[in-house]
C-alpha cells in the first residue's frame, strides 16, 4: 500500500468493468524474451521528462545483442515515444503505456500499443522491459473501489487512516496520556479508578471527534482494529456520530501505522462483502419490480428498446456475458442486420455466409463486440447509468441465470 493524499472521486461499476477487461487483455500477452515495455507516469509528472527518458532507452537498446529482441524493443519504445506526443500533460490520474510484439509466432512481428488511464491516482514512475507487461500497480487498484475509514486503537494510542483504491492516508494520530497523569500521588483505589475512567472517556471522545472530522461524509464505512478488547469497548460506547457505519472489528498487534496495515491485510473479506451487499440490494429491488410487473424489464430486445427510447432509468448487466454482438451490412443495398450469438455457437452459426434478406448477397460484418461492452456503450451513448453485476453473490448468479444477465429499471 502507498501513503498518499486521499482521493474524492468515485469509480462507476462500468468504468471498473472496462478497466478490468483491459487488464485481462494485457495479462494474456507473452513476449519472446524481454520485449514487452511498460511505462507508468504519475499524475502531473512532466511529459517531456518521460519523453527524454524513452529516447535514452532507445539509444541504450542499440546495445542489445539479440537482433530480434533489439528490433522489437526499439520498435516498442518508438511507439510509446510517438504516443506521448499526443499528451501535453498527464490525465488526472496519471498514465500507463504498454507496447511490444504480441505475436504468438516469434518469427513474426505484431507491435501493438495500449494506453491506459488508471481509475485511481498513480503515484509511481516505472519503466519495465520484460516477457510480460508489468501490471501490478494497476491490479492493486482493483483491491478496493471505494473510500473506507480505518481506525487502529488500543488504550494508549489511536491511528486514523483513509483507504482509497491503493492509497492509504494517515489522517491523524492520537495519544492517551491517562496513565501518566493518574499514577502520581496517593489516591485511593476508587479515586484512581474514577480518574482512569474519566481519562478514558476523554480519550474515546477525542477519537470519536476525529472520526467525525475525517470520516463522516467521506467514506462508505469504518473498520476498527487493534490489540486487546479496547476496540470493542470503544465501539460499544459509540463516542462518534451515529451515521458512521462500522463494517467490522479486526484483531491486530499494533495501534500505529503497522496496525493500519495489519487491518488492511485482514479486511479483504469485509470489503468484498460490502460490495456484494450493494449488488445484492440492487438485484433484489430489480427482482421485486419484475415480479410485481412494475418498472423493470429484462431480456436483450426489451432492454435495448428501453435504452433507445429513453425509457430506461438504469441498466443492469452481468460482467462478461457469454454472448457476442454483430452488426452486418449488405454491400449492395445497404441493408443492416444485428445478431447476438453465444460464444460456443459462433462457429456453427457462421458456418455459412449470412445472406441479405432483400437481395441474397453475402452480408459483411461492420461491427463486433462483447455483448456486455455493447450494452454499456449503448447506454452511455444515451446518457443512461449502468451497474455491472458480478456473478460472485447468490443474487448476482440469480440475475445472470434467471434474467439472462441483462435488465433495466424504467422511468415509467
Amino acid at each position: 500500500m502507498l501513503l498518499a493524499e486521499s482521493q474524492k472521486s468515485e469509480v462507476s461499476s462500468e468504468k471498473e468493468y472496462q478497466f478490468k477487461r483491459m487488464l485481462k487483455k494485457l495479462r494474456q500477452f507473452r513476449g519472446s524474451g524481454t520485449q514487452l515495455v511498460s511505462v507508468y507516469i504519475p499524475a502531473n509528472y512532466p511529459i517531456p521528462e518521460i519523453a527524454n527518458k524513452i529516447r535514452e532507452e532507445i539509444n541504450q537498446a542499440q546495445n542489445i545483442k539479440s537482433k530480434q529482441t533489439r528490433t522489437n524493443v526499439i520498435a516498442a519504445l518508438e511507439r510509446i515515444s510517438n504516443a506521448l506526443k499526443h499528451f501535453k500533460k498527464t490525465p488526472p490520474n496519471g498514465l500507463a503505456l504498454f507496447a511490444g510484439n504480441i505475436s504468438p509466432d516469434p518469427s513474426k512481428s505484431d507491435i501493438q500499443t495500449f494506453i491506459v488511464e488508471p481509475i485511481y491516482t498513480l503515484k509511481q514512475s516505472v519503466y519495465r522491459c520484460d516477457s510480460t507487461f508489468f501490471l501490478e500497480p494497476l491490479e492493486k487498484m482493483m483491491q478496493s473501489g471505494e473510500s473506507y475509514g480505518i481506525l487502529a486503537i488500543d488504550g494508549k494510542d489511536a491511528t486514523l487512516a483513509i483507504l482509497k483504491g491503493t492509497d492509504v492516508t494517515i489522517v491523524q494520530k492520537i495519544h492517551n496520556p491517562a496513565h501518566a497523569k493518574v499514577r502520581k500521588g496517593g489516591q485511593s483505589a476508587r479515586r484512581y479508578e474514577r480518574l482512569v475512567q474519566e481519562a478514558t472517556e476523554r480519550y474515546y471522545k477525542k477519537v470519536g471527534e476525529a472520526m467525525d472530522q475525517h470520516f463522516l461524509g467521506n467514506v462508505k464505512g469504518v473498520i476498527v482494529g487493534g490489540p486487546g478488547p479496547v476496540k470493542e469497548y470503544f465501539v460499544k460506547e459509540k463516542p462518534f456520530n451515529y451515521q458512521h457505519k462500522i463494517l467490522g472489528l479486526i484483531d491486530t498487534g499494533y495501534s500505529d501505522e503497522h496496525g493500519i496495515h495489519e487491518i488492511l491485510e485482514k479486511a479483504d473479506e469485509l470489503l468484498k462483502e460490502e460490495k456484494i451487499v450493494k449488488e445484492k440490494n440492487l438485484v433484489q429491488s430489480f427482482i421485486k419490480e419484475v415480479v410485481k410487473g412494475g418498472k423493470a424489464i429484462y431480456g436483450y430486445k426489451e432492454v435495448v428498446a428501453a435504452i433507445k427510447s429513453g425509457q430506461a432509468e438504469k441498466v443492469l448487466v452481468s460482467d462478461e456475458l457469454p454472448f457476442h454482438y454483430f452488426k452486418f451490412k449488405c454491400p449492395n443495398d445497404g441493408t443492416e442486420k444485428e445478431l447476438v450469438v453465444r460464444e460456443d455457437e459462433r462457429e456453427k452459426i457462421f458456418a455459412k455466409p449470412l445472406a441479405c434478406p432483400k437481395c441474397g448477397a453475402t452480408m459483411e460484418i461492420i461491427e463486433e463486440d462483447d455483448l456486455t461492452d455493447h450494452i454499456i456503450g449503448l447506454a452511455e451513448a444515451h446518457s443512461i447509468p449502468v451497474e455491472v453485476i458480478s456473478k460472485q453473490s447468490a443474487e448476482g448468479a440469480q440475475f445472470f441465470h434467471g434474467f439472462y444477465g441483462l435488465g433495466a429499471f424504467l422511468k415509467y
